[in-house]
């Protein structure tokens, strides 16, 4: 990791008059604090807490990615929907990072490729809504925006929009922080112990699997270690932090200025995106994050246009940096294979070079019969084939994916081995905003990219 001594200056008076632009503008999914006060006393508290993460880290971030675009690295971003403040416990957080850690052996040893690291994970606290507001019977309250906003209960003191709770997501945030910079550098993903982070799981064929892959990772390590190989490497693993750039109010006062270029860094998390809600181009949210020097994710609906995808390479990535843009489809199963076939030619008439990576999880949603929120498996499956599907068509390379995952033996998506079914969901229904694959269904769908990846390779 970078120092963290890296040194962050006072700004030149324009690039803040850039940066603070987004205010003349529309800025979507914004709550409505119930006091300004109380907003300008946890702005001021944030602008002077120390960054999150760090100008080095970005900038190799978005080397790992320039790589990931040109087909040398395959890009594994999970986590959270939403994370919560009570759910940051070392047990949670650990299971997290141990899933993302074994989908990553997975897809390195079956595709040869680098996997890059990135957890939804440690600033993901606030999400877009629908409505504005809830209701239930008489009673109508603000919506649910996310533990940085207000609470999940339904009752008025809860769900009163407090940025008091922007500066608890940040320490949040940076706790979970510290343990994942433990996890990743301290042994724990030393990939010769790649058994110790099976232990604690139930059996089933997902998990019969990645035995078996284990086993012949450790043949290979043991094979490596008689030749004398020096292993010292294999200890710890790069792991970067990501969270969609909704609140203004949370992610302005943590930006920075690097004294060594000048430049502003969002230092809430490495890799920040923006949502299929906030992607409008004369919108606040694309102007502020194209200010920044974070690499920036687009998240792409079926509904895209081609002069769409055009206006915001232009305004994103003007210089045509290698690294800086990711594009995230979330066309949904039905969908893909008709909608972004022309996105993908179009970029490709351009001189951009973006991160192409799917997220099969927001375009399949479903309410199940017993009133539950969820996706089916299968679905969320037959998305990233067609993701890779288009791309072999057009001789482009499917770079990465985007899951919502939590490590816990949930059921909040239906299907796969464990054959999650609609009473399932009454019993292990956990997530406060959308469903996610649990700790197995996570892993086969690892192994299912891995497999295409792989054929892909062999073409």
């Amino acid at each position: 990791m970078a120092s963290a001594n890296e040194p962050y200056v006072v700004a030149d008076p324009q690039v803040i008059a850039g940066l603070d632009n987004y205010v003349n503008l529309p800025a979507a999914q914004q709550p409505t604090w119930y006091s300004t006060d109380a907003l300008a006393a946890s702005r001021e508290t944030l602008s002077k807490l120390p960054p999150l993460v760090f100008a080095g880290e970005v900038d190799r971030l978005r080397s790992r990615l320039a790589d990931a675009a040109a087909g040398n690295a395959f890009l594994l971003q999970g986590g959270d929907c939403a994370e919560t403040f009570a759910d940051a416990t070392a047990d949670r957080i650990r299971n997290r990072v141990k899933t993302l850690l074994q989908m990553a052996v997975v897809l390195m040893y079956g595709s040869s490729l680098p996997v890059v690291k990135m957890g939804r994970m440690a600033g993901q606290f606030a999400k877009p809504r629908s409505n504005d507001n809830e209701t239930r019977g008489d009673i109508t309250l603000p919506a649910y925006r996310g533990d940085a906003v207000n609470g999940y209960d339904f009752t008025p003191e809860s769900r009163r929009n407090d940025p008091a709770r922007l500066v608890q997501a940040y320490h949040t945030s940076a706790s979970t922080l510290n343990l994942i910079r433990a996890f990743t550098t301290g042994g724990f993903a030393d990939l010769r112990s790649v058994h110790e982070w099976n232990k604690g799981f139930t059996d089933n064929p997902a998990n019969a699997r990645y035995e078996s892959l284990a086993k012949e990772i450790d043949r290979a390590i043991q094979f490596m270690a008689a030749a004398g190989a020096d292993f010292e490497a294999l200890r710890s693993t790069e792991f970067y932090t990501s969270h969609e750039g909704l609140l203004f109010d949370y992610d302005r006062p943590l930006t920075r200025i690097d004294s060594r270029t000048g430049t502003p860094y969002v230092t809430s998390g490495h890799f920040i995106w923006i949502g299929e809600r906030t992607r409008q181009l004369d919108g606040a949210h694309v102007d502020f994050l194209s200010r920044v020097r974070n690499p920036i994710g687009v998240k792409l609906g079926p509904s895209t246009s081609p002069d769409d995808l055009r206006a915001l390479i232009e305004k994103l990535d003007p210089n045509r940096e290698p690294g800086r843009l990711t594009f995230i489809t979330r066309m949904g199963a039905t969908k893909i294979r008709e909608a972004m076939p022309k996105l993908v030619e179009t970029v490709k008439s351009t001189d951009c070079n973006p991160l192409w990576i799917t997220d099969p999880m927001h375009g399949n949603g479903i309410t199940t019969k017993n009133g539950y929120k969820s996706r089916r498996f299968d679905d969320v499956m037959d998305e990233v084939r067609g993701f890779f599907e288009v791309h072999a068509e057009a001789g482009t390379f499917p770079g990465g994916i985007h899951i919502e995952l939590t490590g816990d033996d949930v059921a909040e998506c239906l299907g796969g081995s464990e054959r999650i079914d609609e009473a399932a969901l009454e019993a292990r229904y956990e997530s406060l905003c959308d469903p996610r694959l649990n700790h197995m269904q996570s892993l086969e769908l690892s192994f299912l990219v891995a497999e295409l990846l792989a054929s892909r390779n062999k073409k």
